[in-house]
């Protein structure tokens, strides 16, 4: 029988399936398509420390094989979130989830992550570093691996919770980031977020999006993602979750067999609710069809083709 389990961060997952933050709402939604307690967990929507409206709309377009988005990080705040979201997602989810966590300075990284320190229902911190810093001129906390190390190290003073940071894959070397948090701490690492694009209206000869750019996901970014999960594995002792462009089973063992733990599963949610649970069902016969009795198994130790 096929074995789907596998350990992150000291914690035992049924399956290595993980909705991506910001495609999966704050996971009770989608009980109403199916039974969610079959994913492995939940990364919740995007949380900041005050309520965020988001971006002004146009904010989503879609192009060849993926989508690009600039919503924002809307959400009702993490007091609110805790407080009003998580108990409704218990009443349909018993499961460690992960908290995505955003801030626009070290400080409202580390108050947020203290907050959510205290929530039961949460396994893991996972900290989005793709926010502009406020205080350092606008600049991405994941393009610098000093800024990144500073975010890393104040959230880790702030919870005793497993800590996972989201790495952008829109620098030179994604490795040299992923080294920086593990250096301050880090307990793992999440990637690829999405990478930088846009549209042009030919009719109006401006850009789709009212921001002008925004992150592009989907199938197109799955190679690029599955290089940088292959690079990371390969530069750090840290457990490493891989995401970008998967929508099949086949997708998360090939990003399993570059070094991945677990996987999460992003805009193939916005295509279909039913993604993750179908990819969840599926998992047995592929694992069958490729010769694999245990997740576990294939993700222990760098191949031998990995080292760079």
């Amino acid at each position: 029988m096929a074995d789907t389990r596998v350990t992150l961060c000291g914690i035992e997952l049924q399956n290595p399936v993980i909705p991506a933050s910001g495609t999966f709402g704050f996971g009770y939604e989608f009980a109403d398509w199916y039974d969610i307690r079959c994913l492995g967990s939940i990364s919740l929507k995007g949380t900041t420390w005050e309520p965020r409206f988001g971006n002004e709309t146009p904010r989503v377009a879609e192009c060849a094989a993926g989508m690009l988005n600039a919503v924002g990080l809307q959400n009702p705040g993490a007091r609110r979130v805790i407080d009003e979201e998580l108990p409704k997602l218990a009443k349909c989810y018993d499961k460690p989830v992960m908290a995505n966590i955003s801030g626009f300075s070290v400080e409202e990284y580390q108050k947020t992550a203290a907050l959510f320190d205290g929530a039961p229902q949460v396994g893991w911190l996972e900290v989005n570093v793709s926010c502009p810093n406020v205080h350092g001129g606008g600049m991405s906390f994941g393009t610098s691996p000093k800024q990144a190390a500073a975010v890393t190290r104040a959230v880790r003073a702030a919870t005793k919770k497993p800590v996972l940071v989201k790495l952008s894959p829109n620098v030179t070397d994604v490795a040299e980031m992923a080294k920086a948090c593990e250096a301050e701490g880090a307990d793992g690492v999440t990637l690829i977020n999405t990478l930088l694009g846009m549209r042009i209206d030919m009719r109006t000869r401006r850009p789709v999006l009212k921001n002008n750019t925004g992150g592009l996901s989907g199938p197109a970014v799955f190679p690029v993602a599955l290089r940088m999960v292959w690079q990371v594995a390969a530069a750090v002792d840290i457990p490493v979750v891989g995401m970008g462009g998967v929508t099949t089973a086949e997708d998360v063992i090939e990003m399993m067999l570059a070094g991945a733990t677990a996987v999460e599963v992003g805009a193939a949610n916005l295509t279909d609710p039913c993604a993750c649970r179908d990819i969840i069902e599926d998992l047995p016969r592929v694992m069958e069809k490729y010769g694999v009795r245990s997740l576990s198994e294939i993700i222990k130790g760098v191949k031998p083709w990995q080292k760079t």
